[in-house]
């Protein structure tokens, strides 16, 4: 008889997860996507309050409340709708950030039940039922601070109610409309808290899901920031770092390791001649043929132009040079030709 979740949850869900997980860059798109979030949202609250007013109808048929307590209600909740609709649509909400003014809908809508409560005592526990439909939806929204603030404002309403006088609040059930009307109230109440549960866990899986999107992805933006986007290797920084710490824990443990300085001789010959796309081609397929052929524990990297830094760690200074030798000579059997390369190219 009050709030309610909007339909469609799966996509309603995600549209959510992406307004948490979408970036400032992109405010006027997620300004313009919270708006129709809270659009569908209103409209879910005028049905639930369209409910509500049915089953208040029913007990008004059967005499049990006044045929003016069903459209009071209704129109104090459209009232109520209204009000954040033309905030919502006049972008009031966006300046916190909490842009669906999730307390002051909550307060608003349990002072109107409880008006209703006190007004209306003899099917005083219809309201006192959609107080929980209202906390459900708020506990998609609220931080712990304002959960503390709504419950606490909540407590004080329900204590004015019970403890500040003595209408007797109930449920008729005498007649059989009364129990069908009754028994109604509660179905609806269940029915749309069950959906706000689903819209919650299905929202749930979806930020987990986007969780482990953006980790690797994240994880890939780190591979990329740290590979020189020609050749694969390391870039500068990164193998400077390695170098650094490599001879550190060289130290600490006191094992060798060895540090080659490579440069490709007559390189700018090559760019001069053929042009910078067979040069670049020289460098990527040298690069390829050094990690074809070094160990896993091996660090190779671009220091700079055709300059390659490899890291040997624990190996002596005469294992080291028969290595870089061994390397030498695969790279002097490659065919280097001009043919051989613009047909790379």
């Amino acid at each position: 008889m009050s709030t309610a979740a909007t339909s469609f949850p799966e996509r309603n869900a995600a549209e959510a997860a992406d307004l948490v997980l979408a970036p400032e860059t992109a405010a006027p798109e997620v300004r313009a996507r919270r708006a129709r979030q809270r659009r569908q949202m209103y409209m879910g609250q005028v049905a639930s309050y369209s409910l509500g007013a049915s089953v208040l109808l029913l007990y008004a048929y059967d005499g049990t409340i006044s045929m003016g307590v069903p459209s009071l209600f209704w129109i104090g909740g459209l009232l109520i709708i209204g009000t954040f609709t033309v905030l919502s649509e006049a972008g009031f909400g966006d300046r916190f950030e909490d842009h669906y003014l999730t307390v002051y809908q909550i307060s608003a809508h349990m002072a109107l039940q409880l008006v209703f409560l006190l007004a209306v005592p003899t099917v005083g526990v219809a309201f006192l039922a959609v107080l929980f439909l209202i906390f459900a939806f708020g506990t998609l929204r609220m931080t712990s601070g304002q959960a503390m603030l709504t419950w606490g404002l909540a407590t004080c309403g329900l204590a004015a109610v019970f403890l500040g006088s003595d209408l007797p609040i109930g449920l008729p059930v005498t007649t059989r409309l009364q129990r069908a009307a009754s028994m109604l109230c509660f179905v609806l109440v269940i029915g749309q808290c069950a959906f706000l549960g689903l819209f919650g866990a299905t929202l749930r899986k979806i930020l987990y899901r986007r969780s482990i999107e953006l980790k690797a992805a994240y994880q890939r933006i780190e591979e990329l920031a740290e590979l020189d986007e020609l050749t694969g290797a390391y870039n500068r920084r990164c193998i400077m770092r390695l170098l650094d710490a490599e001879i550190e824990k060289s130290r600490q443990a006191s094992t060798p390791c060895a540090i080659a300085l490579i440069d490709l001789d007559w390189f700018k010959r090559i760019n001069d001649a053929y042009g910078h796309p067979v040069g670049d081609e020289v460098l990527r397929t040298f690069a390829i043929t050094i990690f074809a052929n070094i160990r896993p524990a091996d660090s190779f990297g671009r220091y700079g132009g055709e300059e390659f830094l490899l890291l040997l760690p624990g190996l002596p200074g005469d294992a080291a040079q028969r290595m870089l030798e061994r390397l030498r000579g695969i790279v002097a059997d490659l065919d280097w030709s001009a043919r051989s390369l613009r047909a790379c190219g």
